[in-house]
């Protein structure tokens, strides 16, 4: 019991700073995004999202319905078994080889979480390959840090976004060491891209692989929809990408495409894939159904980056920070736990408006924000009541103004 007693100690603590994590109870609806109901004790309520990463409204788009709801006629729910024993599909041999050639690499390979893809693979690499050195942002996403750090590799460390201190410790390793460079391409908490072409020209320069996290960015950039790297010419210069599916494709799931040697490697060696159950069928139909539709339209993804454009403007003029304004994923800065909680609480509460607050240590201390983003099942007039109400709770908080 003294053991209980720390625990409840702790967690008092968190609370006190305001980290404590809080869920609502969510009912969505496929007819009536980007509104669910909030399940409450004090009763139901109608709220719409936005705080949701199905940034293109995939999840309930009728394809990608149709094509989990025949796989789960045809084959049943569940795999019940790891890749190696029963649990590879037609569904995940067919979205592997599209991915593959989709991507113009070799081989690719299915994870049932984008936090599993990068753990496995980064970690795998960290392990077999002799002597290596690893070069990592500094605000890289939790599943590569875990990677990396599960790993017997040498790690460094660049300043986030910092190609001259990349440079830097490039330069100081010896030439002949094996060098991976793992950064991301969109930032999720700062909605910020990476400057993917100085780092792969880094990279030529001294012969180091690269590992390109774009789950953030895939389906919305690039004329395919492939992401950032597609929209910069880059795909052909980049050694591993990863991605997943729990974001713009609505449905669940990890994966890297690279070379054969790098994706047999950890389909033979990671302990993470090899012994963990395969992704559900019908859910790997629907994200092969999602990512062959975004490859061939366009629709979502114009319309997504159309309201982006109207909030950033109304944003500006109402002089609310944003940490970025690269991307879809807008960070408005708060820099407080409680007024970034009570804001969230306003919201919610007198405009049945979603936006979850995003605190440390998810974020560093005081630089706590709102992470706002719009999806496709978002309209114009959405928007402007967004702005409305946030602007009417920013003045409400006393958050401040940018000058």
């Amino acid at each position: 019991m003294d053991v209980l007693r720390i625990l409840e100690q702790k967690l008092e603590e968190t609370k006190k700073l305001g980290r404590f994590r809080e869920y609502l109870n969510l009912e969505r609806s496929v007819v009536d995004k980007p509104w669910v109901v909030n399940h409450t004790p004090a009763g139901d309520q109608r709220i719409n999202v936005w705080c949701s990463n199905d940034y293109l409204a995939m999840s309930h788009h009728p394809k990608v319905l149709l094509a989990a709801t025949d796989a789960l006629n045809r084959v049943g729910l569940g795999t019940c078994g790891a890749r190696s024993i029963s649990g590879t599909s037609v569904y995940h041999t067919e979205l592997e080889h599209l991915l593959a050639d989709a991507y113009h690499k070799e081989a690719a390979l299915l994870f049932t979480t984008g936090f599993g893809a990068n753990d496995a693979t980064l970690s795998t690499l960290c392990n077999v390959i002799p002597n290596l050195i690893v070069y990592s942002d500094e605000l890289n996403h939790a599943s590569m840090i875990y990677g990396i750090r599960h790993g017997k590799a040498e790690k460094k460390i660049f300043r986030h976004n910092d190609v001259a201190h990349l440079a830097e410790l490039l330069a100081e390793a010896d030439p002949e060491r094996p060098k991976l460079i793992a950064f991301e391409s969109l930032y999720s908490m700062d909605g910020d891209f990476a400057p993917i072409e100085a780092m792969v020209e880094l990279a030529e320069q001294y012969n180091a692989m690269t590992y390109l996290d774009e789950i953030h960015a895939a389906g919305i950039y690039g004329a395919q929809g492939l992401g950032y790297a597609e929209a910069k010419g880059l795909l052909d210069r980049i050694t591993i990408i990863q991605g997943g599916f729990g974001k713009s494709y609505g449905s669940a799931g990890g994966y890297i495409a690279a070379p054969r040697s790098v994706v047999e490697g950890i389909r033979s060696w990671a302990p993470a894939f090899v012994f963990s159950t395969s992704s559900p069928a019908p859910v790997v139909a629907g994200a092969l159904a999602s990512f062959r539709y975004t490859m061939e339209n366009d629709m979502q993804r114009k319309h997504l980056l159309a309201i982006i454009e109207h909030l950033k403007a109304g944003l500006r003029d109402a002089r609310i920070p944003l940490v970025s304004e690269d991307s879809h994923i807008l960070a408005i800065h708060v820099g407080d736990p409680f007024k970034n909680k009570a804001i969230s609480k306003m919201l919610l509460d007198q405009h049945q408006i979603y936006v979850q607050p995003v605190n440390a240590p998810t974020v560093p201390a005081g630089t706590e924000r709102l992470r706002v983003t719009p999806t496709a099942a978002h309209t114009i007039k959405d928007v402007d009541h967004f702005l409305v109400a946030l602007t009417e709770v920013w003045q409400q908080v006393d958050s401040g103004r940018t000058e």
